[in-house]
């Protein structure tokens, strides 16, 4: 039993069939088909020359073939009533011929085709007895003017003139001359009754059209030079109406694109038009008041970066004071009771924490006020990522192990921001890693030089992915922290990467854990490159997510085995 074929296979082919003809035409309406994609006006200007083109086509048809019958009609016309009064004419000799007068039917014959010449318009003339009657030796069976007729009628005119159920029969036909040269015509046939037992003749008198055709030419070239000329008016005419219609929406989109690279004084002219002219002035005090909340958002700004630089300097003298005060309290810690010893070193700690927010919000005013400045060094990277593992490892409860796959080769840096991001990194493993092992990897490519941290602990929802790098976030405030933290950590990492004109980027899902990774490029010029480790661990299912922090899906130039180790072995 034959298996069926599945529903999808017949869209699948129509689907490959769709793409092989777009790469086919790919090279010829490639430009076309973008231009069209991209431009109304090109739109407009492409339909209305379609729609216009047909319409003059099918009126330029309509004509020809009105014209086209009328001059055949007419021409038939004559050629029949000119045939019909040369035969009546030639019947009427025949008829007044002596029958008793035998030996002159050969003279009556000759008479008779001078008679139809002279009546007729046409000089092709064609006199043949009929076949199947007795034979008649003192008359000839033929007279004809020298002409190409002979070859140009037909069996089935002779036939139905043979027949004989009408007065005359005609034909369309094509006359060769001697020279081979082609011209249309018309046969037009008729019986001629001769005395004396002599028989019934057909008379054949052919008509030549080249008159007609040639009318019929200069007609259809007329047309055709018309059509052409229309044609390029009317385009003409559709890209003049085109640009005028389309030209405030030109302004709008310059203005607008003015307006989003920055120029604040950017604005829309009326186009005096009563439409126009309101959605000129709409932009317009949208612009004005764009402006204006600018301006209040970057006096608030700067008042809060001068705010936060400010206290921070400023709470650097008290706190001082408290950490000598604290360093005098610990250093006698011996001679007090149990109680005021654990006063002593909750005011240490929390002394510590102070400072180190302090620095944080100093870090974060550096950093939106814009006067960071790098003190780049030479800096191996998997050296630097040792020193800060060995540092943290006695503050964790799991094993935190170090892959050097690459970059060994040192790269110019500010080693204490690399060192301060790679200390965040791994500080957020160990908090959120649930003592499970903690793997660090470090490797390069010729373009960039990549640190990935993953933890196999509680994972984050894409929702708390989204706000990771935010400000004073947390996932979950409410944990116990064994580092501590003022939830600027990851905040200053991220503007540590990007200072470098690299990245740092976070892959995380609740459950399966977290993935950070940082990519910094080798060289200042490099502009474009490609991490050379994956966002995604490779212990992770295909299905699962593939987006970062950002929402952009991210390219992989290969990927690396990441696998969590067994607990308790390296």
């Amino acid at each position: 039993m034959t298996a069926p074929k599945p529903r999808g296979s017949a869209s699948q082919a129509l689907r490959r069939l769709r793409l092989r003809w777009l790469r086919f035409t790919q090279p010829v309406f490639g430009p076309f088909r973008a231009r069209w994609n991209n431009s109304l006006m090109v739109r407009t200007m492409t339909i209305t020359g379609l729609v216009t083109g047909a319409m003059i086509a099918i009126a330029g048809v309509y004509l020809l073939t009105s014209v086209s019958n009328d001059l055949y009609s007419s021409r038939r016309d004559q050629a029949l009533q000119d045939s019909a009064r040369a035969t009546v004419q030639a019947q009427r000799m025949i008829d007044s011929f002596d029958q008793a007068d035998r030996g002159g039917l050969q003279s009556l014959l000759t008479s008779v085709l001078r008679t139809v010449q002279d009546t007729s318009a046409s000089q092709m003339i064609d006199i043949r007895r009929q076949q199947n009657q007795a034979p008649f030796p003192e008359l000839s069976p033929v007279a004809s003017t020298p002409s190409a007729l002979g070859q140009a009628v037909s069996d089935e005119l002779s036939d139905a003139v043979l027949v004989a159920e009408e007065p005359q029969y005609w034909q369309a036909v094509t006359f060769r001359g001697e020279d081979s040269k082609v011209a249309p015509g018309i046969v037009v046939g008729s019986s001629l009754k001769f005395p004396a037992g002599a028989g019934v003749f057909d008379l054949y008198i052919g008509y030549d059209l080249t008159d007609t055709s040639d009318t019929l030419s200069f007609v259809q070239r007329t047309l055709f030079i018309t059509a052409a000329g229309m044609m390029l008016f009317i385009g003409l005419l559709v890209w003049v109406i085109s640009r005028v219609v389309f030209r405030p929406i030109r302004v709008a989109a310059d203005t607008s694109r003015r307006l989003a690279s920055g120029e604040a004084d950017a604005r829309m002219p009326r186009q005096h038009d009563e439409h126009f002219d309101v959605l000129s002035d709409g932009f317009n005090d949208m612009a004005d008041t764009l402006q204006a909340r600018i301006q209040e958002l970057d006096e608030l700004s700067v008042m809060q970066q001068r705010f936060v630089s400010d206290v921070s300097h400023e709470l650097r003298t008290p706190l001082t004071t408290i950490r000598l005060a604290s360093a005098v309290l610990d250093g006698q810690r011996d001679t007090l009771e149990p109680g005021q010893q654990r006063a002593v070193e909750v005011l240490s700690t929390q002394v510590e924490r102070f400072e180190a927010l302090l620095t944080d919000l100093l870090e974060i005013s550096r950093y939106d006020a814009g006067r960071v400045t790098l003190e780049t060094e030479p800096t191996n990277l998997v050296h630097l990522v040792d020193e800060v593992v060995t540092a943290l490892r006695p503050l964790s409860p799991s094993l935190i192990e170090v892959r050097p796959l690459g970059g060994y080769t040192p790269i110019d840096v500010d080693a204490r921001r690399i060192r301060r991001i790679i200390s965040n990194l791994v500080g957020n493993a160990i908090e959120h890693g649930e003592e499970r092992p903690i793997v660090v990897t470090v490797d390069s490519n010729p373009a960039a030089i990549a640190v990935a941290v993953r933890d196999w602990g509680v994972g984050m929802t894409a929702a708390d992915a989204e706000h990771a790098f935010d400000r004073f976030w947390r996932a979950d405030p409410s944990r116990k922290r064994t580092l501590g933290g003022t939830g600027l950590g990851l905040a200053i990492a991220r503007e540590d990467a990007a200072v470098h004109g690299g990245f740092l980027e976070l892959w995380s899902e609740l459950g399966l854990g977290t993935n950070f990774r940082l990519t910094l490029p080798r060289h200042d010029d490099v502009t474009n490159y490609l991490s050379p480790l994956p966002l995604v661990p490779e212990d992770v299912s295909e299905a699962s997510s593939m987006k970062d922090t950002t929402g952009g899906w991210l390219r992989r130039p290969f990927r690396r085995s990441v696998r969590a180790p067994r607990e308790g072995k390296a």
